[in-house]
């Protein structure tokens, strides 16, 4: 199975409501938790028996937004307070677009740790240029941009782990 066709699994998949999907094919291996894998869990009635080979050990990678207890309108009330933002900022925030990540995995900004990142803010990029790198299941997946446009702000600290669909960096179109 090539990274296309994983892409476009993980996104079949995110269409559906299934918390939890499985696939083996000789010995390539494929299993995807979703949210709702990830709430029930959470639930503390909820219980569920999952077995996995001893051969390959699991690996879970937490959610990065969490959960909260505290309503939804509270989240942006203490970020507001906590950085207070010109208008003129959250109005030109609006106009930046998403690079978002395709698969879940670990980001790195650069090829190696000796290698400087492929991108910096400031930086202009074309679509098709290469931003980063997920490394997913000990298979390293350069992630290109669909957008031309400059590096505003990078979203995720290196070696940190993402989620599929999570937004790594933020890109002024028009810039």
């Amino acid at each position: 199975m090539n990274f296309k066709e994983i892409q476009d699994l993980i996104k079949l998949i995110n269409k559906t409501n299934l918390s939890e999907f499985k696939m083996k094919d000789g010995e390539f291996e494929l299993t995807i938790l979703t949210d709702e894998y990830h709430k029930s869990k959470v639930n503390p009635t909820t219980q569920q028996v999952i077995s996995v080979p001893a051969a390959i050990p699991p690996t879970y990678v937490p959610p990065v937004s969490g959960v909260s207890d505290a309503p939804p309108a509270a989240i942006p009330q203490a970020e507001e307070a906590s950085a207070p933002a010109p208008a003129s900022a959250k109005e030109d925030s609006n106009n930046y677009v998403e690079i978002k990540s395709p698969i879940v995995g670990t980001f790195y900004r650069s090829p190696s740790p000796e290698k400087p990142p492929y991108i910096k803010v400031g930086d202009r990029i074309e679509a098709g240029s290469v931003v980063c790198i997920v490394e997913a299941m000990k298979l390293f997946n350069e992630i290109e941009s669909e957008i031309g446009g400059t590096i505003v702000k990078v979203l995720i600290e290196d070696s940190s782990p993402v989620e599929y669909d999570q937004p790594l960096f933020l890109v002024d179109p028009n810039g």
